[in-house]
């Protein structure tokens, strides 16, 4: 595979699909999910987010992903004249294998479909259509500030949330060196956009090192200070 050291990400082709909605009209319920995010508004992605398909959900490879999506050929629900709705791949939507794919189980492998908040739905699409047709691409990912760091669980077993990954958005990898004992330590996906490991990464300086899909790498030098605190996020200053 070739490992891109230059360039930015770019938007993919245009696909078809459909679109449904999920949670209440101010976005409750959609807020955290099966990619590991606490909060998507606290955390800076807002309502502009999607629960996709298995086949899309790769197994929470894809979250943090972003699309840009346009309800099409449906006069009677499509709301005219709106822009393409950017939104992330924030949680996964599961199948129901008691339904069909194209009636119910929307969800359902191979398909490709994306369960909007409710308020992204609302920027598209009437409320009384439930379901819309769409053509979506994948994009870049714009973020202010650097990526975010969190390290929850204990010195013999660390979970690290990463958020705000600009680019492509997701991580394929994620590695760990601390400024003294810890040499670069791979982790290991746990679910979603957390990673673990078992290494003690306590009283260090720590710098991560990410890697998205597309290959690309960044290092968040020293990002968490030598006292950083379980619990608490630490933003790098840069992103991709």
């Amino acid at each position: 595979k070739v490992h891109h050291k230059h360039g930015r990400f770019t938007a993919g082709p245009w696909k078809p699909a459909h679109a449904t909605f999920y949670g209440g009209r101010d976005g409750s319920d959609t807020r955290a999910g099966a990619c590991g995010y606490k909060d998507t508004v606290a955390e800076g992605y807002g309502l502009q987010t999607a629960a996709v398909s298995t086949a899309m959900f790769n197994g929470g490879e894809t979250c943090g992903a972003c699309y840009e999506v346009r309800c099409t050929d449906s006069p009677e629900w499509c709301k005219a004249g709106t822009a393409p709705l950017t939104v992330t791949a924030t949680n996964l939507c599961p199948p129901n294998y008691q339904l069909p794919g194209d009636d119910g189980g929307w969800c359902n492998p191979p398909r490709e479909h994306l369960d909007l908040t409710m308020p992204a739905f609302l920027q598209i699409a009437e409320e009384k259509a439930g379901i819309v047709p769409i053509s979506y691409r994948r994009v870049p990912c714009v973020k202010l500030g650097g990526i975010r760091y969190t390290i929850t669980g204990n010195k013999y077993f660390n979970m690290v949330a990463v958020t705000n990954v600009g680019g492509a958005g997701d991580v394929a990898a994620l590695k760990v060196k601390g400024n003294k004992r810890v040499k670069w330590t791979l982790l290991q996906r746990n679910w979603g956009q957390v990673w673990q490991t078992s290494e003690d990464l306590t009283g260090e300086s720590l710098t991560f090192r990410v890697m998205t899909g597309d290959h690309r790498k960044h290092t968040s030098w020293h990002v968490l200070p030598r006292d950083w605190q379980f619990g608490v996020t630490y933003q790098a200053p840069k992103n991709f």
